[in-house]
């Protein structure tokens, strides 16, 4: 497409370099690909020079929530006499999201150097990597890369030679979307149900078996190897908007587009181009409505806003959204937003741990009146009610499932209430119907 006075951008391939090159999966492939360096130069520095190193580049956790991860490893305090944890967040259950999977799948040695990094930052002797359970491929890759990362000595108790202790567990998840949140998913790995505990206190005080632990994402860690051989002032860099959204950023996508996958483009980039140029825009004949830029549980956005939108964390947040997951969810004018919004709903309804009420009820209240209008039964009160309901499940529970659920409910009223309407008034839903050539 192109811009004025503005060059035209593409990809920036740093952590999926190396998509679809199958040599790239094993030991003897990655280490021909530069592998295991940065885990060599990171066992040869202090620990709190690592974390700084990562703080002053910018870094910002790629699971969701976004926070600086050299400032999260800090809170791990060296000589406190107690084990350490680390934790990867590799259950990926966010729907319309799979960037982790690409990463798990093509190149398991990145996350085991990753990991191995990161641990030995927050002084951690153990690593554990929870993977969702449905990830077959993934599973395997990552239990191959582990077990050549041992023979080879990278692992264990003598971890390349060192006399440092790293071990890195792969811990298959039960298919709970719930295990994807941080303490939950501590409770499944001590083999509890998947509950999310209340917190205080936080994971750096009290995580697995009790013990200071780090949650990363699969993103995140990898991204520590790159920006140890690379310096922070090379991570910084990359980006095109602002110096609180530093380096590259992977995104999945999914829906009403012609060219569905894994991008990888640097913070900043024009939201606009992303979806026309690199993804090939819409079905033919058809126009984009609406796109949920960061997975299923953060607020719509109006075509408008989407192409107004640069890519960070910032630029969403100021276009109506959040970056989230980087799970990009097209949405074409052939679809009715409120079946769209009604699926999402029975989606967290089904995933909810049913802990607290709020959530219990709401998700399982806000499914059935979203699905009552879907099929022309509902009313003009229907839509008060939604609000209502989304008012008192938003910040009142332990975790923010409940939460998600609400998001897409209160946003696709606000922005696509016309929809709503017309169903509750007796008119069905019809596409628009283009002529197509």
């Amino acid at each position: 497409m192109g811009y004025p006075n503005q060059p035209h951008q593409r990809e920036t391939t740093v952590l999926s370099r190396y998509f679809g090159d199958t040599e790239a999966r094993t030991l003897a492939g990655w280490k021909k690909r530069g592998g295991y360096k940065a885990l060599e130069k990171a066992l040869g520095m202090a620990p709190a020079d690592i974390v700084n190193v990562v703080k002053e580049s910018g870094l910002r956790g790629r699971g969701g929530a976004g926070f600086p991860t050299g400032i999260k490893w800090s809170f791990m305090k060296p000589g406190d006499g107690k084990p350490h944890y680390l934790c990867c967040n590799a259950d990926e259950s966010e729907p319309g999201t799979f960037k982790d999977r690409e990463l798990m799948r093509w190149t398991p040695h990145a996350l085991v150097e990753g990991c191995a990094i990161g641990a030995y930052a927050i002084g951690a002797e153990t690593a554990y990597v929870y993977i969702r359970g449905e990830f077959t491929e993934p599973l395997y890759w990552m239990d191959q890369a582990v077990k050549e990362a041992y023979a080879a000595g990278i692992l264990g108790k003598n971890a390349m030679g060192t006399g440092k202790r790293i071990d890195v567990h792969v811990h298959k998840g039960a298919g709970a979307y719930i295990c994807g949140e941080e303490t939950a998913l501590m409770e499944s790995l001590e083999g509890r149900r998947g509950n999310p505990r209340i917190k205080p206190p936080f994971p750096a005080v009290s995580g697995v078996f009790g013990m200071p632990t780090t949650i990363n994402n699969v993103e995140t860690l990898i991204a520590a190897a790159p920006i140890l051989m690379n310096g922070a002032d090379w991570y910084k860099k990359m980006s095109l908007s602002n110096p609180k959204s530093t380096g590259t950023k992977l995104f999945s996508v999914c829906g009403n587009i012609q060219r569905p996958g894994t991008y990888e483009v640097v913070m900043g980039f024009p939201f606009k181009e992303f979806l026309y140029d690199l993804c090939g825009g819409p079905p033919h004949g058809r126009k984009f409505k609406a796109v949920i830029p960061g997975g299923a549980s953060v607020p719509i956005q109006t075509l408008e806003e989407a192409e107004a939108t640069l890519m960070d964390y910032e630029g969403f947040v100021a276009q109506g959204s959040m970056l989230g997951s980087g799970g990009v969810i097209v949405i074409d004018d052939a679809q009715s937003m409120v079946s769209v919004i009604a699926r999402l709903a029975r989606f967290f309804a089904h995933e909810s741990c049913g802990q607290c009420t709020q959530c219990r009820e709401g998700t399982a209240w806000t499914t059935k009146i979203m699905e009552r209008i879907r099929d022309g039964e509902g009313t003009i009160e229907d839509m008060d009610t939604l609000l209502d309901i989304g008012e008192q499940m938003t910040g009142k529970t332990i975790c923010v499932l409940s939460d998600s659920c609400a998001v897409p409910v209160v946003s696709g009223i606000k922005k696509f209430r016309g929809e709503f309407e017309a169903l509750i008034q007796g008119r069905r839903f019809h596409p628009v119907i283009a002529a197509v050539a």
